[in-house]
């Protein structure tokens, strides 16, 4: 069985997954514990393990993974992949995004594919339909949104994220959020459209952890995955172990 670790900006998202490739549990922790992932080993008998990480990671822990499974590895720029990656630096190409990537492709392989990732940044990724990565866009956030307005002016508040139907606000808040919230969705359908301009079968995946405000909002098809880059990690995982 395999473990993936996602090491995000804000907390940390592990899975389970078993020799057919379903998702058995998922974890989500504030810190990384040596205990936990040594009592997930033992209930699962998990053999292979690969880190993911976007923040500096300890030698402790490298260490202690290297150590507790026959088969570690850490995802980085000279990491084998399923899917060929033409990114000009790939050295400095976010790991999580190539593994979403990677993760779109396996489910809809052959075919063009956006993916976007609404997280603490936005990220909109492009996999053609040979398989081939060729790049994407990074944008802020919602609450990186939110935030910036705080801190760049004098009056506005600081807003706590929250679901907002309004296409103009009536006050000072509902105007903060609908001006994210619209803003995003309206850049969201723009990537879409113009990308399906050369790509009419283009297929559209949704996910990260402020998909939530989207999934209904967004007019053109999609597929939401909530979990992309933790299945695009196993199957990272799963490419190198048959090498």
């Amino acid at each position: 069985m395999n473990l993936v670790l996602d090491f995000g900006n804000t907390k940390i998202k592990a899975a389970v997954f078993s020799e057919s490739n379903e998702i058995l549990e998922i974890f989500t922790w504030e810190e990384y514990n040596e205990e936990t992932i040594n009592e997930v080993k033992c209930k699962y008998l998990i053999d292979s393990a690969l880190l993911c990480s976007v923040v500096d990671i300890s030698e402790r822990i490298e260490n202690h993974l290297k150590s507790n499974f026959s088969f570690y590895i850490r995802l980085n720029s000279s990491t084998s992949l399923p899917i060929k990656n033409n990114y000009s630096t790939p050295e400095t190409l976010g790991v999580d995004r190539i593994a979403a990537a990677v993760g779109a492709n396996k489910l809809c392989p052959n075919t063009p594919l956006l993916v976007i990732d609404l997280g603490t940044a936005i990220t909109y990724d492009f996999v053609n339909s040979d398989n081939e990565y060729e790049g994407g866009n990074i944008a802020p956030g919602v609450n990186m949104r939110l935030r910036a307005m705080n801190k760049f002016t004098n009056k506005l508040p600081l807003l706590e994220a929250r679901e907002e139907n309004k296409l103009l606000g009536d006050d000072t808040s509902s105007a903060m959020m609908a001006g994210v919230l619209r803003g995003i969705e309206f850049e969201i359908e723009g990537y879409i459209s113009e990308i399906s301009k050369k790509n009419p079968n283009l297929s559209v995946f949704l996910t990260g952890g402020d998909v939530f405000f989207f999934e209904k909002t967004v007019k053109s098809s999609i597929f939401v995955v909530s979990n992309l880059l933790l299945m695009g990690l196993n199957e990272i995982l799963r490419y190198n172990k048959c090498l």
